[in-house]
């Protein structure tokens, strides 16, 4: 299969939803990461992302919209604090989880009675969605557990080859995944943290609360295991060294920081020199994408601290690390 690359201008995002309306895929760019995307009311559609991904049926995706309206189609009921986070959020990195309609292929929720759904915050996937004439299910554009992609460049470092087109809209510039919020049962749970702050979620939700941080849930992105680099990742840690750790050479390593510069290792990434966490989101994905691309035995990731977006990064370096790691003069200790 040859995938096309589209320009994200009008006649690009034309040519792009005529794929979709053919049931074909398509990536394009949203304001969280890139999606790769098919018409959410065609299960054979849906089941080419599937394959593409080399994603397992049990982990359901996200629908989105081109406007609030457009929700009315696939929940069978909008709940006053469902309109209120709609007004508040949309578009915006936030995903409501709802009962769905029947007309809302099983392939899509997993065969749950619940489907999530979101409006993004980009010019090109609206359009999209707008010109292609339907609802749009979109994953992230990259294969099943690894890096999320940010940027064109790393959907067509995992799948060229393997869907029918691509907008190429270069980088997004929120970088975290949508937040996850369902709204299925009495009390709003956040499913996964992502690209709306809890802090805001709870103007509107006081008694939000968040769900168990592994095991069977109505979001994707939430498996132990997920958004792993190929290069082995490990999640800094202050402290006596564990008996039967394993050395590896500094200069052998990668360093992930958050706000200041380490040395000695053989590349350093920093998220945000000023300690922003907006920027450090924006950031994120991308810049352990270039750490992945370089050869190093190993990463090891400072922590973020864990308020506003903080909490989406420290959930996926949680998810992305084989373990701990330990830092000495000249060598990196790790344990599982």
């Amino acid at each position: 299969m040859e995938t096309r690359v589209f320009a994200p201008d009008e006649e690009g995002i034309a040519a792009a939803a005529e794929v979709i309306r053919r049931r074909g895929t398509v990536a394009f760019p949203t304001e969280t990461v890139y999606g790769l995307g098919a018409d959410a009311l065609s299960a054979r559609a849906v089941a080419r992302v599937f394959a593409a991904k080399e994603r397992p049926r049990f982990d359901p995706v996200i629908v989105h919209v081109a406007a609030p309206d457009d929700a009315d189609q696939l929940w069978t009921t909008i709940p006053p604090q469902a309109r209120e986070l709609m007004e508040r959020f949309w578009p915006g990195p936030l995903t409501l989880i709802l009962p769905r309609r029947r007309r809302v292929p099983s392939i899509v929720t997993a065969g749950l009675s619940t489907v999530g759904v979101r409006m993004p915050d980009h010019p090109v996937a609206l359009g999209l969605i707008r010109a292609a004439g339907c609802p749009i299910a979109a994953p992230s554009a990259n294969r099943f557990g690894r890096l999320s992609p940010t940027h064109h460049d790393d959907v067509l470092d995992q799948l060229n080859g393997r869907i029918d087109g691509l907008i190429a809209g270069g980088a997004s510039p929120v970088g975290i995944e949508s937040t996850v919020v369902s709204l299925a049962d009495e009390v709003p749970v956040v499913l996964r943290p992502g690209g709306t702050p809890l802090e805001s979620l709870r103007e509107c939700l006081p008694d939000l609360r968040m769900a168990p941080a592994t095991g069977p849930s109505a979001s994707p992105g939430t498996l132990a295991r997920h958004y792993v680099p190929a290069t082995p990742l490990f999640l800094l840690e202050r402290g006596p060294i564990p008996d039967g750790s394993e050395a590896l050479e500094r200069q052998a390593c990668g360093f992930l920081a958050f706000r200041e510069a380490w040395t000695g290792f053989g590349r350093v990434e920093v998220l945000s020199p000023s300690g922003d966490l907006v920027e450090a989101g924006a950031r994120f994905f991308a810049t352990i994408h270039r750490l992945d691309r370089v050869g190093l035995s190993a990463i090891v990731a400072e922590p973020v601290p864990e308020e506003g977006l903080g909490v989406a990064m420290m959930d996926r370096l949680r998810r992305a690390a084989m373990g701990k790691a330990y830092v000495g003069e000249e060598q990196v200790w790790w344990a599982r």
